[in-house]
């Protein structure tokens, strides 16, 4: 069974720019070319300017973890510190059945 994870990302409105370019340029090709990384979307809050969700589909918690200890996981941290102000929350889901 597969592993929803969702980045809830909300920046100020005048970063979202940068962030939305962040992702697509930097942050998504690393995270796609991860094992056990199944799809990687970003979503955009139609109501909200500056709320995100980061999307991926995993095959497993675990190959999530072996992701968060890469140096890919580290520099896709490094390429969002230029937005200020962001808050992050992170959560995992799986299909309720």
């Amino acid at each position: 069974m597969s592993i929803v994870r969702l980045i809830y990302v909300r920046v100020p409105a005048d970063q979202a720019k940068q962030a939305q370019e962040n992702w697509k340029t930097k942050c998504a090709p690393l995270m796609i070319q991860q094992k056990g990384c199944l799809t990687e979307e970003l979503l955009r809050c139609t109501d909200a300017p500056g709320e995100f969700i980061s999307y991926s589909e995993w095959d497993s918690e675990e190959s999530i973890r072996k992701y968060l200890e890469t140096e890919d996981h580290q520099e896709i941290k490094r390429h969002n510190r230029n937005i200020r102000g962001a808050e992050v929350s992170i959560k995992h889901y799986e299909l309720a059945r």
